[in-house]
C-alpha cells in the first residue's frame, strides 16, 4: 500500500523569503587567544529571524543557495528543510562555511516558527529547566593585569560566580596571569581556562597542575580538539577537580561520537552557530544523553538560552564578552544575567528578541 507524506495542510505556512544582512563590528579593545588575533566580529543576521557569528562567505552561501532551498517550504517543518540543506550542499563538504550557513537559517527557521505560534522558544522546545547558568568569558591574552582582573572580577560583582579566561600564548606568563585571575576574582568563585588548543600534551599537564593550585577547575581545549589522543591523555592524567572540556568546533552528530567515543572530554561543548543550529544542538544533546557527559554551550548567549533550557544535560551556557556586547548592541530583548543565570522571557515570543535596525546599519559589511 503506498502511503502519503504527514501532511497537515490547514497548518502549513510558506517560507516566502530567507533574506540575509552581513555585519562587522570592531571589538572594543584588541584581543587574542592562545592561537589566534582579532579586532572584529562578523555578525551574519538571517531574517526568517536569527544571527549566527561567521565569516562574510557564510552570508554568501545562504544568499545564493539555502535560501531557494526553504523559500516555499512549510515553516513548521524544519527537520525537513535542514535535511533540504543538508542534500543540497552535500558535495561542498559539510564541516566549516556549509554547516554554520545551515546553522543561521535552522535558527532562524525555529524563531520564526515560534513567533507563528506566538511561543517562546523554550515553550516550543519543552522545557526542562527555567534558567541556564553561564560563566563569563573572556580574559584574552592581550589584556593587560589590569584589565584581565577589572573584567573578571566585573563578572563576580555582578553574581555570576564562574569566568573564564584565555591561555595559551605564553606558557610561563600563564601561570602567572592565572594567579592574577584568582587574586581578582576571589577564592570562592569558579576559575575557568581555556588553551585553544595552543600546548603540547606534556606541556599542558604540566601546567594544569600548576593551575590546580589556582584553583582552575575547568581546562578548556588544553590541546588541539583534533587530538582525542591528547585530550584522553589529560583527561586520565589531569589534577582531580579539573574538567578537561572541548567540541566547539563540531559540526555534526557524528564528531561529538568520536570525541566521547575517545573518552576524550569530561564536558562536552556544542555551538549551535556552528553544529547545525537548534536542530544540530538538540542532537549533540541527545549524544550526551546516550553517554552520560554534560554539555555546555559555546558562546552566543542569545541563542543558547532558550536551547540550552531544552537540553537536560546542559551544565553551563558560555557569556562571551564579544557576542554579549554586539547583542545588546543589536537587539532589544536581550536577556541580563540574573543570580548567574539567564532565564528566557516567557512573556516574548520565540528568542523574544528585535532588531535594532536604525541603530546598526553602521555596521554593514
Amino acid at each position: 500500500m503506498k502511503t502519503e507524506p504527514f501532511r497537515v495542510a490547514s497548518r502549513e505556512v510558506a517560507i516566502n523569503k530567507i533574506a540575509v544582512e552581513i555585519y562587522r563590528i570592531p571589538t572594543d579593545l584588541p584581543e587574542s587567544d592562545g592561537t589566534l588575533k582579532w579586532d572584529s566580529t562578523t555578525m551574519v543576521l538571517v531574517r526568517a529571524t536569527a544571527g549566527t557569528y561567521a565569516d562574510s562567505a557564510t552570508g554568501q552561501l545562504i544568499h545564493d543557495t539555502l535560501a531557494k532551498v526553504v523559500e516555499g517550504r512549510d515553516a513548521t517543518a524544519i527537520p525537513a528543510c535542514w535535511d533540504a540543506m543538508l542534500r543540497r550542499t552535500r558535495n561542498l563538504g559539510g564541516p566549516g562555511i556549509v554547516s554554520m550557513a545551515i546553522s543561521a537559517v535552522d535558527t532562524a527557521l525555529w524563531d520564526l516558527k515560534a513567533r507563528l505560534l506566538d511561543l517562546p522558544m523554550v515553550i516550543l522546545l519543552g522545557a526542562a529547566r527555567q534558567a541556564v547558568p553561564i560563566y563569563g568569558s573572556g580574559g584574552f591574552t592581550s589584556y593587560s593585569d589590569s584589565q584581565l582582573q577589572k573584567q573578571l572580577s566585573g563578572w563576580v560583582e555582578q553574581g555570576i560566580p564562574r569566568v573564564k579566561m584565555k591561555i595559551g600564548r605564553d606558557a610561563q606568563a600563564d601561570i602567572h596571569r592565572v594567579r592574577a585571575a584568582r587574586q581578582a576574582i576571589g577564592p570562592e568563585a569558579e576559575l575557568f581556562a581555556d588553551a585553544n588548543g595552543a600546548y603540547s600534551r606534556k606541556q599542558a599537564l604540566a601546567q594544569a597542575e600548576q593551575f590546580a593550585d589556582s584553583g582552575v577547575t575547568w581546562f578548556e581545549e588544553p590541546v588541539s580538539s583534533d587530538d582525542l589522543p591528547g585530550l584522553r591523555f589529560m583527561r586520565d592524567r589531569g589534577p582531580a577537580g579539573m574538567d578537561i572540556a572541548a567540541g566547539e568546533y563540531g559540526y555534526d552528530a557524528f564528531y561529538f561520537r568520536r570525541m566521547l567515543d575517545a573518552q576524550a572530554v569530561d564536558v562536552l561543548q556544542a555551538d549551535a552557530t556552528r553544529c547545525g543550529g537548534i536542530t544540530g544542538f538538540l542532537r549533540a544533546a541527545s549524544v550526551c544523553d546516550a553517554y552520560g557527559l554534560p554539555l555546555s554551550a559555546h558562546t552566543a548567549p542569545t541563542i543558547h538560552a532558550h536551547v540550552g533550557c531544552a537540553a537536560p544535560r546542559v551544565r553551563n551556557l558560555e557569556y562571551f564578552h564579544d557576542h554579549v556586547r554586539i547583542e545588546n548592541i543589536f537587539f532589544d530583548g536581550v536577556l541580563q544575567p540574573i543570580n548567574g543565570e539567564l532565564r528566557p522571557d516567557l512573556s516574548r515570543p520565540g528568542m523574544g528578541i528585535e532588531l535594532k535596525q536604525a541603530d546598526v546599519q553602521r555596521f554593514a559589511a
